[in-house]
């Protein structure tokens, strides 16, 4: 009498939930090992535009001239889905760097994931 009123006190997963728990938490895990570098190499190229826009007289440089110095800093950072190219220089009333882009990611057979992105960092 006392096993069987042990064993009905007894709480915890199944084998079954441990395994639909578990194959969730992979899931979850396998979206993040594709999205997340995706989000670091943007933070880069973010980084890359401000430190641009923090040099000095770099409102007076020329477009060829903020893309070479844009080129190496996304050199240096390992950037990657963006070149010098995919960024627009605007001169209206001031001077803007866009970056405004889209990276695809293959998830699982036909299923893609599409980020976009888009920084605008006004030159002084």
């Amino acid at each position: 009498m006392r096993e069987s009123k042990m064993l009905s006190n007894q709480r915890g997963i199944t084998l079954i939930g441990f395994l639909i728990v578990l194959a969730a938490a992979l899931f979850v895990a396998y979206i993040a090992m594709k999205l997340v570098p995706i989000y670091l190499n943007h933070y880069s190229i973010v980084t890359s535009i401000k430190s641009l826009a923090a040099e000095p007289d770099a409102a007076n440089m020329s477009d060829s001239r903020l893309r070479d110095s844009l080129s190496r800093k996304f050199m240096t950072s390992y950037v990657k889905h963006v070149t010098v190219r995919d960024i627009e220089i605007v001169r209206s009333t001031g001077i803007e760097v866009i970056a405004e882009y889209e990276v695809r990611e293959d998830l699982i057979g036909n299923l893609d994931a599409v980020v976009t992105f888009r920084h605008v960092q006004a030159l002084n």
